[in-house]
């Protein structure tokens, strides 16, 4: 995966529970997709523009492309840390992820995610970001 420049980037760190296991032990794949959803929460909290601030604009974001590339697994008990990071937010929003383990210091996994604009009331896809976001983003940047 190509990586982007950062326009603003926050990581979560979190203990890899138990009931995220898979029958091997391991962290079960799908769970990596709930990991990065919660560090693209707190970079939305970061810069102003939560889901709930989102609806509130008239705007919903869904995912329209998603990769995710598996390099090592995460195991019961691993101290990991998700970091996400916004590349791209004119047209889109496009957030590079990364998850370490802090005890192994080995990357476990890349991804990103890639949202578009629709708006709330027609459900028409939008082709650039509305001003709110963007201009949530600049007030951040500046």
């Amino acid at each position: 995966m190509k990586k982007s420049k950062a326009i603003v980037s926050t990581s979560i760190d979190m203990v890899v529970p138990f009931y995220d296991l898979d029958p091997m032990r391991i962290v079960w794949h799908g769970n990596y997709v709930k990991y990065i959803e919660d560090a693209r929460c707190a970079l939305l909290n970061k810069i102003g523009y939560n889901y709930n601030a989102m609806e509130e604009s008239g705007f919903m974001w869904p995912i329209v492309d998603m990769r995710l590339k598996y390099v090592a697994s995460a195991v019961f008990g691993s101290r990991i840390r998700i970091h996400a990071s916004l590349v791209e937010f004119e047209m889109r929003i496009k957030i590079d992820y990364r998850i370490e383990c802090l005890d192994t210091d080995k990357v476990l996994t890349k991804a990103y995610t890639i949202q578009v604009a629709m708006d709330l009331h027609t459900q028409e896809l939008q082709f650039e970001s509305p001003s709110i976001f963007i201009d949530k983003v600049m007030a951040y940047v500046e």
